[in-house]
């Protein structure tokens, strides 16, 4: 056997979302930062995401995390997270199956009932909170980094769909938000195609008329998503349809669209500080979000926000590069 690359790698699901957590292989990335890092491996490294994102050792819908030492002492862990659209500055389902990696696999020292593991990211330090239970991970609560509304009742001209109105947040990623039925389109899983084309030419629109970059992070920019949302049931205060660039949609019902979503709730007067907001995925998971408390982001008003969810190891195993494999960089079809 031979081979020009080795990983190794524990796979999970968060609420039906995967995260390939990549323990081995990948070496230290320069920068003294986790966003110099990410910075770094865009520029250099990014065929090494393609090689384990794309086909044929993922697939579209396909997300990771890449573990690194942290660059900061008061962090367990150094976390890329890594997926069909790039690598993101966080991702909220990929920090919880990190989480219940690290716990399960014994990463990080266990403590029962609840673990804390400290993440380094490039947001920043990301906290998570394991509930543990003979020595599995029950759930996770992330404590993500500041959220805040960019804009709200901002409007865009989409070609074949009219002027369009949506919101705009921030949970770690950018967010446009709006309810589906602006579309007429049903919130049903057979109108998938429909629903993630919209999301497309919405999320090209908004980039094309009015980027949206970071108050503090000018490296941290565009639009990538684009949450449809419709209304909750069974007790569930929303659900949502996530599109995401370049044509999948999120399995989960997506952390930081969550945190995202609660800022713009709040900034309307929506959701008050320590109230549940139960938000449901297109295939029925859910996540628990919570505003714990209020703070701001270059003097905006911003919220610390809090997402509880549940992830499952899948399997584990080492991924390679023949030196004669046609697609060291794996193929998009």
């Amino acid at each position: 056997m031979r081979a020009a690359r080795y990983f190794s790698a524990v796979d999970s699901h968060t609420e039906g979302m995967p995260t390939r957590v990549i323990t081995g292989g990948v070496g230290v990335i320069p920068g003294d930062t986790m966003a110099a890092r990410r910075e770094h491996f865009i520029d250099h490294l990014d065929h090494i995401r393609e090689l384990l994102i794309n086909e044929p050792r993922g697939h579209a819908a396909m997300s990771g995390a890449i573990l690194q030492p942290p660059t900061t002492p008061d962090a367990d862990w150094g976390v890329l997270y890594i997926e069909a659209s790039g690598c993101l500055p966080m991702c909220g389902h990929g920090t919880i199956g990190v989480a219940t990696v690290l716990v399960e696999t014994g990463m990080v020292e266990v403590t029962e009932p609840m673990t804390r593991v400290r993440l380094d990211t490039p947001v920043g330090l990301v906290v998570a909170e394991v509930e543990v239970r003979d020595g599995r991970a029950a759930h996770v609560t992330i404590q993500n980094v500041p959220a805040y509304t960019d804009r709200l009742d901002a409007t865009v001209d989409v070609p074949g769909y009219g002027r369009i109105r949506y919101d705009l947040g921030y949970g770690g990623n950018f967010y446009a938000i709006l309810p589906l039925d602006q579309l007429g389109i049903p919130f049903e899983r057979t109108e998938k195609d429909r629903i993630l084309a919209a999301g497309l030419s919405i999320m090209d629109a908004i980039n094309a008329a009015a980027r949206p970059v970071h108050l503090l992070e000018p490296g941290i920019n565009g639009c990538k998503h684009v949450q449809f949302t419709a209304p909750g049931r069974d007790g569930g205060q929303a659900r949502n349809a996530m599109a995401i660039h370049p044509g999948w949609f999120d399995r989960s019902p997506c952390g930081t669209g969550t945190c995202a979503r609660m800022a713009v709730l709040h900034s309307r007067g929506e959701l008050e500080v320590g109230a549940d907001f139960v938000n449901e995925s297109f295939i029925g998971t859910r996540f628990t979000g919570r505003i714990t408390g209020e703070t701001t982001v270059a003097d905006r008003p911003a919220i610390i926000p809090a997402v509880t969810g549940r992830a499952w190891i899948t399997g584990m195993g080492q991924y390679l590069l023949d030196p004669t494999d046609p697609f060291p960089r794996g193929f998009v079809l």
